[in-house]
């Protein structure tokens, strides 16, 4: 299975002027973990997570006053909708995130997140038996 079959064609983008929370509640109201920064003085598009919301949180700052250019990340690691979801996924565990923003003839066309790799695996039939004693948290 390709990256083209599993990734989100619907992108969600934001200006990198953006408060965190506005990224934030864009990034609930469509229920989605990342939103594409796009920025025109830029070379290229970056990206904003939940996880970047909550490091900042974390560290006390307030998502209002925060920017998102000041917490995106802006050397991303880019996916083609040709890639297989097993290379995505290798990707994404070799980098240690869980969006991959897929470009096609340098057009940003998808996001590609973990949970979409684990729900096109599920519902191709992949299936492994949980280890005894593993919670389900």
């Amino acid at each position: 299975m390709q990256v083209s079959e599993g990734m989100s064609s619907v992108v969600l983008t934001v200006g990198p002027g953006h408060s965190l929370r506005d990224a934030a509640r864009l990034m609930a109201k469509r229920g989605v973990g990342a939103a594409v920064v796009v920025d025109p003085e830029s070379q290229g598009p970056g990206i904003i997570t939940e996880r970047d919301v909550l490091d900042s949180v974390g560290r006390g700052q307030s998502p209002d006053d925060e920017l998102v250019s000041d917490h995106l990340s802006a050397h991303l690691t880019f996916a083609a909708p040709d890639w297989s979801l097993e290379r995505a996924a290798e990707a994404m565990i070799a980098g240690g995130f869980r969006h991959l923003v897929v470009v096609d003839g340098g057009e940003t066309v998808g996001v590609l997140s973990m949970r979409d790799i684990v729900r096109c695996w599920t519902g191709d039939g992949a299936t492994c038996d949980v280890p005894e004693g593993a919670g389900v948290s």
